[in-house]
């Protein structure tokens, strides 16, 4: 096999599904072509064949140490490094070798675990051997094995790296979806961060946001860079879809920002007697956050757990004695986390999860922000609740006029690029007044609930501006692709509203009724219209007044139309003749 040191690595950015700030970059091995093998697993089977697996671990690391100094984007973030199992023999060597890294000022070494020894268990990778001065664990290729669970249970990651199986195609298969969010739930129910492996496509990444996931990683993001001065710190991709859901964000952030407490956090380093002194000066205080030294949280102390030893005559000299070998982290216990970000019922169904939590810690771009105690939580639904019932629709329960407004607001200043469709019954008069208004609020309903099951998980908004009046908006859709799915909403209404009529007037196609003169007309069955407004990407001039007034303008256009449809492209506030 010769010598390994003229391997390369290459780094792939790992980056926040919310913020688009670069968390770290996973390791990978190049140049294994150099060594007669076809990839780098079979560089890594080679190497075990040979007895010199080990040998071939610490030279990636010593490689890393030595292309990633200088650049603080890499140093500054995390280093996800992988460990074959084969090698988990001699792990206090490579770990040792893994240590060395974080002596020249790297902010985190994260070893990522994704098998078991053939033959062993668990116990081969013990999480204080693991952890050695501040590293992390990462599960990698979470649930392509029966090993992923036991490492779950025994080796207590950091995070757990979804493998891309789950990922490819989830944005249309539920299955998928339902199974990654129980398993995104059950992580941050034990403060595990999760990351999306492989994410190739604008959907995948939509679906992963959606589904509460805190990391992400693949082509769609950036591919693997072999030069470190080509690596960014913020990915503006991620930054400006995140735009899409801002406004619902901002709202749930207000709310936990205004009950969360914001205790000071120490240091997972700290002497132990800060601990004591801590809960000496702040008797109501029942729990202290632990960060390291970057501020990522690690847990909490409880002040419970202290009891034996503050209660003692010496039990804190004893606990604070050095040679004992005792320290502040040794007392440190997991507690659910969230991003800020996270949707409020999320927040309450991780913290659902845990028996007898303290509360929740709250972190923002993956620093601890601050804690949310089960009071605090309850709270903060509880305004929500309340402000969400003030606005929606007591019919369909659907977002009203306020919201609608907002959310027409940050398409128009985000400049993302949406299709907002408004949509109007036709003949609706003449059915409510023949057939009687629990008929009418019958197809009204009818209409919500074929909006819900046509919408697409993070990037339908649906809103109920009154009546028969309904607002949609798609982002991240072009004007064929809106044309096609409204359309096709259009249709099936007016095919299902037909059994709300009697027999004769399916018959005849229509009933006879008073028009809003007073004149006796026969009127066509119960459909809708729709007027598209497309908002190109970069349109940030038109005015949600302008947007209105377009739309009332081609009313009439789209209820004479055949399909029922007119689209029009707000490019500038003149853009308003139909296509």
């Amino acid at each position: 096999m010769g010598t390994y040191s003229n391997l390369d690595v290459a780094f792939q950015a790992i980056v926040n599904i919310h913020s688009g700030q670069c968390f770290g970059h996973e390791v990978l091995v190049r140049g294994w072509e150099r060594h007669g093998v076809d990839s780098a697993q079979d560089l890594l089977s080679a190497a075990a064949a040979d007895g010199r697996l080990t040998e071939l671990e610490i030279a990636i690391r010593a490689l890393v140490a030595d292309r990633a100094v200088g650049y603080p984007v890499l140093t500054g973030a995390a280093l996800f490094l992988n460990l074959d199992p084969r090698a988990a023999a001699d792990l206090d060597a490579v770990m040792d070798a893994t240590r060395t890294l974080l002596q020249p000022g790297f902010a985190h070494i994260v070893t990522e675990i994704s098998g078991l020894p053939e033959g062993s268990g668990p116990a081969f990778y013990p999480p204080a051997t693991m952890r050695r001065r501040g590293g992390m664990v990462a599960v990698d290729r979470f649930g392509c094995s029966a090993d992923s669970f036991n490492l779950l249970i025994n080796c207590d990651p950091d995070f757990i790296k979804i493998d891309r199986a789950f990922i490819r195609g989830i944005e249309t298969e539920a299955r998928k979806r339902v199974v990654l969010a129980q398993l995104i739930g059950m992580a941050h129910t034990l403060g595990i961060e999760v990351i999306a492996v492989g994410v190739e496509t604008g959907r995948e990444l939509t679906v992963c946001r959606e589904l509460g996931l805190d990391l992400v990683q693949g082509f769609y993001i950036a591919p693997p860079e072999t030069d470190p001065a080509a690596l960014l710190g913020l990915y503006h991709r991620l930054d400006g879809l995140a735009q899409q859901d801002r406004r619902r964000r901002q709202i749930d952030q207000r709310w936990v920002s205004q009950q969360m407490d914001q205790v000071p956090a120490i240091i997972n380093d700290a002497p132990i007697r800060d601990m004591f002194e801590r809960f000496a000066r702040d008797r109501n205080t029942s729990y202290i956050p632990v960060v390291d030294r970057v501020g990522r949280p690690l847990g909490i102390v409880r002040e419970s757990d202290l009891k034996n030893y503050a209660y003692s005559a010496f039990g804190k000299d004893l606990i604070a004695n050095k040679a004992l070998g005792r320290k502040l982290q040794d007392f440190v216990v997991r507690c659910p986390m969230a991003d800020i970000a996270t949707p409020l019922d999320q927040m309450l169904a991780i913290y659902a999860a845990v028996e007898d939590a303290e509360g929740i810690l709250i972190t923002e771009h993956m620093i601890y922000h601050g804690f949310l105690t089960a009071r605090s939580l309850i709270r903060a639904m509880h305004e929500k609740t309340l402000a969400r019932a003030r606005d929606e629709n007591p019919l369909t329960k659907l977002p009203g006029n306020v919201l609608i407004e907002e959310y027409v607001a940050d398409c128009t200043t985000s400049g993302e690029g949406a299709v907002l469709a408004y949509i109007d019954f036709d003949n609706f008069k003449p059915f409510n007044d023949t057939y009687g208004f629990r008929q009418g609020d019958r197809a009204i309903l009818l209409f919500a609930e074929l909006c819900r099951k046509t919408a697409v998980l993070g990037r339908w908004f649906i809103g109920h501006i009154g009546g028969d009046d309904f607002f949609i908006a798609i982002q991240g859709a072009d004007e064929v692709e809106a044309s096609e799915a409204v359309g096709g909403l259009i249709a099936r209404f007016a095919s299902d509203a037909e059994s709300f009529y009697d027999h004769d007037a399916r018959v005849a196609c229509g009933i006879v009724a008073q028009d809003r003169d007073g004149n006796i007309k026969r009127f066509p069955l119960l459909s809708a219209s729709a007027v598209l407004a497309v908002l190109p990407p970069g349109c940030r001039t038109v005015s949600t007044d302008e947007i209105s007034a377009a739309i009332a303008l081609h009313k009439k256009a789209a209820k004479s139309a055949p399909e029922k449809l007119v689209s029009i492209v707000l490019a500038h506030p003149a853009a308003t003749e139909p296509v």
